[in-house]
């Protein structure tokens, strides 16, 4: 239904512009307040980079987060991650997260990142609160955090938005008659604009999600997608058709294809139900950290990787390494 009103050309989206309206406002107002210095604005003596979007939904960004966490950690700097951890409810905030931390305190994807880059994550509503718990026990050059383009109450160096390339903005309007946290003209005040997929425009950085071996919940065991036979194929993210849809086009033998709503939790009898002897469950990476503890013998999940132009990759890290030294400069002086 919403999915139809925002991106099919349904006209029903104008039941809801009432709505759409208030939120804008709101949502302005709050922009305006910080802007203004209304509201504390937190800064810290190390650059942060906002990897966000616009839209609700998924749009690719975790994948970027870990390119870039990556891509930073291989020069030698020593990256941070912080995130609202949607899907988690913690007992208490701050959280910086720890080996055995669960998805059900930090949420999906700041468990995915700690586990698959090894840097120090730290999760709060605050995200503030979340920078200062890391720098208490982690010496940092750099914070990247999760989401959080329209979480002005942490100052940032560096913008990234990342969309969509294929959906885009859908009719253009705000939540929640359209996808809109805010309206495309933010896009003229961001360092970046990385495109998942379709055809970028202008000035905007082309990136592909690439699938790479199935590994297995259990033995971690990898092998090639298209080897596994009667595949149920489930996604609980943001935008679950483009999983299926990369699974048809890698020519995965698909039987079946449930989703689920993004970020929620499973148990082990709702999962086993959805495939029967001979078939084989295989879920996104996302999906994969919360079942980790529970999974069965024929449980596979499928990790993608962001990949980027070269001559990009040294376009869009070359800022943040300046703002990383201009930071250690200032703290010299």
């Amino acid at each position: 239904m919403i999915e139809r009103l925002w991106f099919g050309g349904s006209g029903g989206y104008r039941l809801l512009l009432p709505l759409a309206w208030i939120y804008g406002a709101v949502t302005g107002l709050i922009k305006l307040s910080y802007r203004l210095g209304w509201r504390r604005v937190a800064y810290f003596n190390l650059p942060v980079v906002v990897v966000g979007n616009l839209t609700a939904g998924g749009n690719g960004k975790t994948p970027v987060v870990l390119w870039l966490v990556e891509h930073l950690q291989q020069r030698g700097w020593r990256v941070g991650v912080v995130s609202r951890g949607y899907g988690g409810k913690a007992t208490h905030y701050p959280l910086v997260l720890e080996k055995n931390t669960s998805t059900s305190a930090a949420g999906d994807e700041p468990v995915l990142i700690f586990q698959r880059t090894g840097a120090p994550v730290a999760v709060a509503p605050v995200r503030a609160a979340a920078v200062a718990a890391l720098l208490e026990c982690h010496q940092l050059d750099v914070i990247i955090t999760d989401d959080g383009l329209q979480h002005y109450a942490l100052g940032r160096d560096i913008e990234w938005v990342v969309i969509d390339g294929v959906r885009r903005f859908g009719n253009g309007w705000w939540l929640p008659a359209g996808p809109m946290r805010e309206r495309a003209g933010r896009l003229a005040s961001v360092d970046a604009v990385i495109v998942n997929g379709g055809q970028p425009q202008a000035g905007e950085v082309p990136m592909q999600l690439t699938p790479g071996p199935a590994v297995n919940l259990v033995t971690g065991e990898r092998k090639p997608v298209t080897s596994l036979s009667r595949v149920v194929a489930m996604a609980g993210i943001g935008h679950p058709p483009r999983f299926f849809a990369t699974l048809r086009e890698l020519g995965v033998q698909v039987v079946g294809e449930v989703a689920f709503a993004d970020h929620q939790p499973y148990e082990a009898n709702q999962l086993s139900r959805l495939t029967v002897p001979g078939q084989t469950l295989l879920m996104t990476e996302k999906d994969a950290v919360k079942c980790r503890s529970f999974a069965s013998a024929d449980w596979w999940y499928l990790p993608v990787d962001a990949r980027m132009p070269e001559a990009a990759t040294q376009r869009l890290l070359a800022p943040i390494e300046q703002a990383i030294e201009h930071h250690k400069g200032k703290h010299r002086l």
